[in-house]
């Protein structure tokens, strides 16, 4: 779109003898009913095929059959406009949509806010101060409303049919149910494409961990399109391992180092936690598995007396925390933890961390869509060095993701 030149803006000032911000402000009134005017002028020429007055090029039955008035909501207050008719009733402008008297703009600028963690209260406000319109809180709400099906269609739209990495993790919320307050859980699967990029596949509130409910989100995802997955990167999420092994009987199953720790650390004394940490980076940070069950072995023996239930919790867990030994550095740092998942969290809570209660799990659904949308814009980028990491993966995994590539 060009821009007007110095000249034109001196004509447009003193043709419109503008002298105050007010003059300013209804010329560009004038001036934005009259340009929608002439949007509408030219979308009922392009349906019809021919421009006013110009009948010799006519060649459609239909014609232009006068107007109607419409009175619409704009960013410079209500005006009047003429909607062109067309004798058939075929023609619907875009511009300005049939049965559409808001085109102000200002339901975005809603819901982006609402994305951005702001109270009903505070976009009521902003919207008042900003446009000199009241929202109540009710309307802000049903405005929010609008992404509900968008919601669903993303939630049960089509997926990649392999993915490399799926992490799975949770976050959770208070939110008010029939009057109580009550502790949900917004349990999230993000994936990494074999480009890979990463994508958010799901989120799912309110369930209990279970096999069974865990089943039923991999089945979901089975559903939507997903035949493989090479690794899924997980915490000590209950029921987690047996639905996996069930839905994806061929898939890896890497339980997070880092949220290991933190376990373990749990059964440890304050004043042995840093020779207890640093005895068990040389059991994560082995070269092999050989070498870290060397390394776990005399850590075993010099605090087995002690933390009998740190180190069970390692002896229990072996053979889902031992996996990414088999691979480099680059592969191991995306695998052995859910930090990619952890750095999603902490955006969602970014956003979240002013609502210490959601009205509703609808209330709270929505608010995650929205930062997830606005979090999704910035993953454009694939992993480093991620030729290295899909190489290392075909060697690894014959004959499961040549087909996709």
């Amino acid at each position: 779109m060009s821009l007007l030149t110095k000249e034109q803006l001196r004509n447009f000032i003193s043709e419109n003898n503008i002298q105050s911000i007010p003059d300013l402000y209804t010329s560009l009134k004038n001036l934005f009913k009259d340009t929608i005017q002439e949007i509408l002028e030219a979308e009922l020429s392009t349906e019809l095929g021919y421009e006013r007055y110009d009948k010799k090029d006519k060649d459609t039955q239909n014609s232009r059959n006068g107007y109607t008035q419409k009175t619409v909501k704009t960013q410079f207050g209500e005006m009047e406009i003429d909607i062109p008719r067309d004798r058939q009733g075929e023609f619907e402008p875009k511009i300005v949509p049939k049965y559409k008297r808001d085109i102000s703009g200002i339901e975005e600028k809603v819901i982006a806010l609402y994305a951005r963690g702001m109270s009903t209260r505070d976009i009521h406000d902003q919207i008042k101060d900003l446009y000199g319109i009241e929202l109540s809180a009710e309307m802000v709400s049903k405005i929010t409303e609008r992404i509900v099906p968008e919601i669903k269609e993303w939630q049960s739209r089509p997926l990649e049919k392999i993915y490399t990495f799926i992490f799975m993790d949770a976050i959770h919320y208070k939110v008010r149910t029939d009057g109580h307050i009550i502790n949900r859980a917004a349990y999230v699967v993000l994936g990494v494409t074999i480009e890979g990029i990463k994508d958010v596949l799901g989120i799912w509130i309110g369930e209990n961990e279970s096999s069974r409910f865990w089943l039923g989100v991999l089945n979901e995802l089975k559903n939507r399109g997903v035949e493989d997955v090479l690794v899924f990167s997980v915490d000590g999420l209950t029921g987690i391992k047996e639905a996996i092994q069930a839905a994806f009987p061929k898939s890896e199953i890497q339980r997070c180092i880092i949220h290991q720790l933190r376990n373990c650390f749990k059964y440890v004394s304050y004043k042995h936690l840093k020779e207890f940490s640093k005895d068990f980076k040389a059991v994560y940070q082995a070269a092999n598995e050989e070498i870290a069950r060397d390394e776990f072995e005399k850590l075993k023996n010099k605090w087995q007396n002690l933390y009998p239930y740190a180190i069970k919790s390692w002896e229990n867990n072996w053979d889902v925390l031992s996996p990414f030994y088999k691979f480099p550095e680059e592969v191991r740092k995306i695998m052995y933890t859910t930090n990619i998942i952890e750095g999603f969290h902490r955006q969602l809570r970014k956003v979240t961390k002013s609502k210490t209660i959601f009205p509703s799990d609808e209330a709270l659904e929505k608010m995650l869509y929205l930062v997830t949308m606005n979090v999704l814009k910035k993953w454009t980028v694939r992993y480093k060095n991620w030729d290295i990491v899909l190489n290392q993966l075909i060697i690894m995994y014959p004959g499961r993701l040549e087909k996709y590539l």
